[in-house]
């Protein structure tokens, strides 16, 4: 492979812009469609221009071949949870679990409080499970369901879902992001998470004002009393809406928060959807024409495999249900993990180079003040977000490239480990082809580019942390036990000495 050190940086910077060339002209094409193939293609071709570079520079093919297969492998968990959301999404809708959800919440739900509750509730169902991609593809997929058939603004909805989603991701101690922040950076988890709090709580307390306040505008005339009764009524002929349907989302956010990893615990969810599929919603797998048993055998094996596949299909008689409930399955999360392969493979072909660290190199030789370093370490996560694709990989590498800056300038490990979660976790769904941004997306039915203004949380928690690493509020400095690294400016080291 190419020595990192000798890679020149305008050659670096190549393929990343072509990507940007590539992507931006294709968002002005193809908008809210870009994900469909042009996205793909894009990261495609500009990983193909990182390779052609890196063979000029004497990398083997197979070098940069094994570097992208090994970056692939790092997403091959996400690829599975994808799947196995999409049949569960589908499962529950069978099952009538999606349904009840939506009826009792048409029925209880007021709608000017709609989006402050749904952020809310996102909220403490993430904390308790440590998962966004769990809670938006459950809770989160009766939530806009609700938000639709109630005329609540479905992206102004998913915004709300993504914040409140992501708080969950962000800060609680079963989220794997949460552990591998603190572990990059080497500091305690519960150190890390208490250094969080002082940016994450007052983005959530400002976000819910926002909502709540946007909340008191969605009366529009279309949202009335008779149209969700009819909605409600029209589920309920086709659906049993038993509270007994609770049951299967309580197993499985049960199952998360007792630690059990997301794979198991989605198949725990799947099979008690079924399970209840059966017991509740009888209709729907007996044969239309032949009742005898074999047949009923024959086209309940039909039935569930093309809805865990295919997704669930409603055929209501009423278009707004149909759009409602049709929804799921494993085909429509492939255009997503079309996405994220294309994405691994720019990724790989980047690293194998050696371009991410010239690039990397270059811009800490620009590093002065600790604002500086904040700003950096929130701008690298965003970066790494945009053109690696993956929340994983921004913490990772961007925490393993500035430990020693942050030890340089005596700075405390666990701000690191906070930029880090403020930006690599929370901007990675506001990034269309990054997988959280492509899997929120799918699950909501709602295109990123529409939910990402009101993905409130995720904006303001990065500016906050910009805000206090420029004005030194709760920026912590090393324990002056810890000998710092060597500073070069004297006046810097005259700083610091003076604030310790």
């Amino acid at each position: 492979m190419t020595n990192n050190s000798t890679t020149p940086l305008w050659l670096s910077i190549i393929p990343a812009m072509v990507l940007i060339v590539l992507l931006s002209i294709s968002v002005i094409i193809f908008r809210t469609e870009i994900i469909q193939g042009a996205a793909q293609i894009s990261l495609i071709i500009s990983g193909f221009f990182a390779a052609l570079i890196a063979l000029m520079r004497g990398c083997s093919w197979d070098a940069i071949e094994k570097n992208i297969i090994a970056t692939t492998s790092n997403v091959i968990q996400a690829i599975i949870i994808l799947l196995l959301i999409g049949t569960l999404i589908s499962v529950w809708i069978l099952a009538g679990v999606v349904p009840t959800i939506i009826v009792l919440g048409l029925k209880i739900l007021n709608p000017k409080l709609f989006l402050f509750a749904t952020c809310l509730i996102t909220c403490l169902v993430s904390f308790a499970t440590g998962s966004s991609w769990s809670t938006a593809g459950t809770i989160g997929v009766a939530l806009i369901g609700i938000g639709n058939a109630a005329g609540i603004n479905s992206a102004m909805t998913a915004g709300a879902i993504v914040s409140g989603a992501y708080f969950g991701d962000k800060m609680s101690p079963f989220s794997e992001t949460t552990n591998l922040a603190p572990s990059m950076a080497e500091c305690g988890l519960f150190e890390h998470i208490r250094h969080m709090v002082y940016t994450t709580t007052p983005a959530l307390l400002i976000t819910l004002v926002i909502f709540f306040l946007l909340g008191m505008g969605q009366l529009a005339p279309h949202n009335n009393s008779s149209r969700i009764e009819a909605i409600v009524q029209i589920i309920q002929s086709h659906f049993n809406t038993s509270l007994y349907l609770l049951i299967p989302p309580a197993i499985t956010i049960f199952a998360m928060v007792r630690k059990i990893p997301a794979i198991p615990a989605i198949m725990i969810g799947i099979i008690t959807g079924l399970l209840f599929a059966y017991i509740f919603q009888p209709n729907f797998f007996i044969h239309p024409s032949d009742k005898s048993m074999l047949a009923t055998l024959r086209h309940s094996f039909s039935v569930t495999m093309k809805t865990a596949t295919l997704g669930y299909k409603a055929h209501t008689g009423c278009r707004d249900v149909d759009e409602l409930l049709s929804k799921g399955g494993m085909a429509t999360m492939l255009p997503t993990i079309w996405l994220i392969l294309s994405a691994m493979f720019f990724a790989g072909a980047m690293e194998a180079s050696g371009m991410l660290h010239s690039i990397a190199q270059a811009i800490l030789k620009k590093v002065k003040s600790t604002g500086n370093i904040i700003a950096l370490t929130l701008g690298t996560c965003f970066v790494a977000n945009f053109l690696m694709a993956d929340q994983y990989l921004s913490i990772v590498l961007t925490g393993r490239m500035y430990r020693e800056i942050y030890d340089g300038k005596g700075l405390h490990r666990k701000n690191l480990s906070r930029a880090l979660e403020d930006s690599g976790t929370l901007t990675s769904p506001l990034v269309p082809w990054n997988t959280c941004g492509s899997f929120m997306a799918s699950s909501l039915g709602v295109p990123t580019i529409l939910y990402l203004p009101f993905a409130f949380l995720n904006i303001i928690t990065p500016i906050i942390s910009l805000f206090y690493g420029y004005t030194g509020i709760t920026i912590v400095r090393a324990n002056s036990h810890k000998e710092p690294l060597p500073i070069e400016s004297h006046e810097e080291k005259s700083q610091i000495e003076e604030k310790n």
